[in-house]
């Protein structure tokens, strides 16, 4: 899997600890936070810095401390990634498929470029030059995201059902490159199978939670949006995306509340 930077380490802690604390948390917990995951100082307040540049913090002081907030548009962003995240969505082929199709002017090539990165981003696949495929499933979430980006004027969409030419599951294939996806769930399956064993061999279970349950967290927050969540039917039957979503499941409940409570002890300590 992709080395973890820094920043994406940063959202992560927003994500999980932020919104108890008035959407805040102060330069030194996070400092500290990410210490414990052995990023350096300087690492973490570049990466704050080039945050707050890109309009995804925002500066803000409570009493004599200074800290960052999420900005209005990224705390959306996170809430609506909640239920994708931590829920198990899986299509039925019952739902359909929900169909992204735009045409964008020359002039404006950069929306264009922001509503493909968005698509791929929420797990659609491409069925042809800008005609952009996903399970029906993800309907009212593709509604919302567009219309909070604001490109109605330049998008329809459609509910549909494949009737003709060619086997689906093949056809599914080639709309998506499943294989990439596959191997991208192995990884984090081999990178995170002994993570409980870990935990329980530590003389420090709140540290050593948070050490594993950021990193496990932020490498798993990619995975269920490069997964369009298709039907099981679909897909190959040695596919490792279950495997990997029991995995977390079982790594979420287990780590969750004692990373929290080191998290806790830094932020108030």
């Amino acid at each position: 899997m992709p080395e973890i930077a820094p920043r994406q380490l940063i959202l992560t802690l927003y994500g999980l600890y932020a919104r108890d604390e008035h959407n805040w948390l102060s330069v030194n917990s996070v400092v500290k936070m990410l210490g414990d995951l052995d990023v350096d100082s300087a690492g973490v307040r570049s990466s704050i810095s080039r945050l707050k540049r890109r309009g995804v913090l925002g500066s803000m002081r409570v009493g004599q401390a200074a800290g960052y907030a999420l900005s209005s548009e990224t705390l959306e962003m996170v809430r609506e990634g909640d239920t994708r995240i931590f829920s198990r969505l899986r299509a039925a082929e019952s739902d359909g498929f929900v169909l992204v199709v735009y045409s964008i002017p020359e002039v404006e090539r950069e929306k264009r470029h922001q509503l493909r990165t968005t698509l791929a981003q929420m797990g659609f696949g491409t069925t042809a030059p800008g005609v952009w495929i996903a399970p029906g499933h993800l309907h009212d979430q593709v509604v919302h995201t567009l219309t909070r980006l604001a490109m109605e004027s330049y998008v329809d969409i459609f509910h549909a059902r494949y009737e003709a030419f060619g086997d689906l599951r093949e056809k599914v294939g080639t709309w998506w490159d499943l294989p990439a996806i596959d191997q991208e769930y192995a990884a984090f399956i081999e990178l995170h199978q002994d993570a409980r064993n870990r935990w329980k061999a530590s003389a420090d279970a709140a540290r050593t939670a948070f050490e594993i349950y950021v990193p496990l967290l932020t490498q798993w927050r990619r995975l269920p949006y490069l997964d369009p969540g298709l039907p099981a039917s679909l897909l190959p039957a040695d596919w490792n995306g279950g495997k990997a979503a029991n995995l977390f499941s079982d790594l979420d409940a287990l780590l969750r509340t004692p990373a929290r409570e080191h998290a806790m002890s830094v932020i108030h300590g």
